[in-house]
């Protein structure tokens, strides 16, 4: 019997899931290796990207797809907050503290970039297709591009809220959620090839990674104080530990979140700035946190000795790969004038965060995640942040729930100026 249209060749996620581990398998092995062709290929390609386009490719292929999977569901409700728990064990806050406003300027400067990038790409591309840009009433293309405001600066709360208050046709929405994709995830990838390129890439930026390196040191002293072989015991408290946390962080955040949208209409209004925090997915990423940094103030901590950040990792690793099942190249011509509204929008949210970077000599690990709590949100900030060290996670987590809090006020804004841009 022939395939259903987009119907990829393997739907059986159990399946899946193997062809994830046996990419994943296979990219740690090619990149441990010292001699051949290899070494010299992972020296240009880092091998977190390589974890997110293999997959990427499988699904271009027609192989696997995100459409009929669980797994990135599955991956990003269970296993990153496990990932946020057993990387935060062995938080430093005072050191965290200790690097600086520059995570924070650079982080509004990725909102602003989104702001301001949304109605400049309406005007650049109006010029060369106008009817890109057009529309009328419901079907308005800048109303389906609010909802991308939504998500590259909060999430997928604040990007349900612009869906609610602008009403853009339903038909067509599906369109708005592939740039969203499509765009935000090639963004991701460039960002992650830049990882390998750090140390160029923060000297041209002439920038200071004395606080940076200082907590990479700390936590590596840290860790070799206490680091011990671990046990079946070991390791079994450590998942106790951190799936313990899910569970509470799952049953606690979808009771705050009901009460909330039970009790107060800020909340429970699809147009009202308070309405991320009826987000269980917000209150689940927040709790978690919380959950890991109460521990790092208990013997918990010396689970981190034990490899508590390696299982993190492994959990961040897995959730990299169903990212990458999320991206479908073959899609990338299906609307070309909008996708070239998403990278000119992009491009300009990028440009900026360099000019403000090279400005205030801002690190590279600084832009990447104050990029990726924009643009990525709770589930890649983390993904990034701990690309560069371990101990950095929190920082990526503690910058995408501030993405939460200014998520709908930006988009409102950016969708206003989309607005009187399309009418100019």
């Amino acid at each position: 019997m022939d395939n259903p249209v987009n119907q990829p060749l393997i739907v059986n996620d159990t399946v899946v899931f193997g062809l994830l581990a046996l990419a994943l398998g296979f990219i740690f092995y090619t990149s441990s290796l010292k001699t051949g062709f290899w070494p010299k290929f992972y020296s240009i390609v880092p091998a977190v990207l390589m974890c997110y386009l293999l997959p990427a490719l499988m699904a271009s292929a027609g192989l696997i797809s995100d459409d009929t999977s669980n797994l990135y569901f599955m991956a990003s409700r269970y296993l990153l907050p496990a990932a946020l728990v057993l990387m935060t064990l062995s938080i430093d806050l005072k050191a965290i503290s200790n690097l600086g406003s520059k995570a924070l300027i650079m982080f509004l400067t990725g909102s602003f970039g989104i702001i301001i990038g949304g109605p400049i790409a309406i005007l650049l591309v109006s010029i060369f297709s106008p009817e890109t840009v057009g529309g009328n009433d419901f079907d308005a293309v800048w109303r389906g591009l609010a909802t991308i405001a939504g998500s590259w600066i909060g999430g997928g709360a604040n990007q349900a809220a612009m869906l609610e208050i602008f009403k853009y046709n339903p038909e067509k929405y599906g369109g708005m959620v592939l740039i969203d994709i499509v765009v935000a995830n090639i963004w991701m990838a460039i960002i992650l090839l830049g990882v390998g390129k750090t140390k160029r890439i923060d000297k041209w930026l002439k920038a200071d990674t004395s606080a940076i390196e200082t907590l990479k040191v700390k936590v590596t002293q840290f860790t070799e104080k206490i680091t011990r072989v671990p046990t079946l015991h070991d390791y079994m408290i450590m998942l106790c530990l951190a799936f313990s946390a899910v569970g509470l962080s799952h049953f606690l955040g979808d009771y705050v979140s009901g009460y909330l949208n039970e009790n107060f209409e800020a909340v429970s209004d699809k147009k009202s700035f308070l309405s991320f925090l009826g987000s269980g997915f917000f209150w689940m990423v927040v709790l978690a946190t919380c959950a890991g940094i109460a521990m790092s103030f208990t013997k918990a901590k010396n689970y981190e000795g034990a490899g508590a950040s390696k299982i993190g990792g492994v959990f961040i690793y897995i959730l990299v790969a169903t990212i990458g099942m999320k991206m479908d190249l073959g899609k990338v011509l299906e609307n070309p004038g909008l996708i070239a509204i998403g990278f000119v929008w992009i491009s300009i949210h990028a440009l900026l965060l360099i000019l403000v970077a090279k400005l205030i000599k801002a690190p590279y690990f600084f832009l990447a995640v104050g990029s990726q709590a924009n643009v990525g949100g709770a589930a890649s900030a983390p993904v990034v942040a701990a690309e560069f060290h371990p101990s950095l996670t929190s920082v990526g987590v503690l910058l995408a729930v501030l993405g939460y809090v200014v998520g709908t006020a930006g988009a409102l804004l950016c969708a206003y100026l989309m607005e009187v841009a399309s009418s100019l």
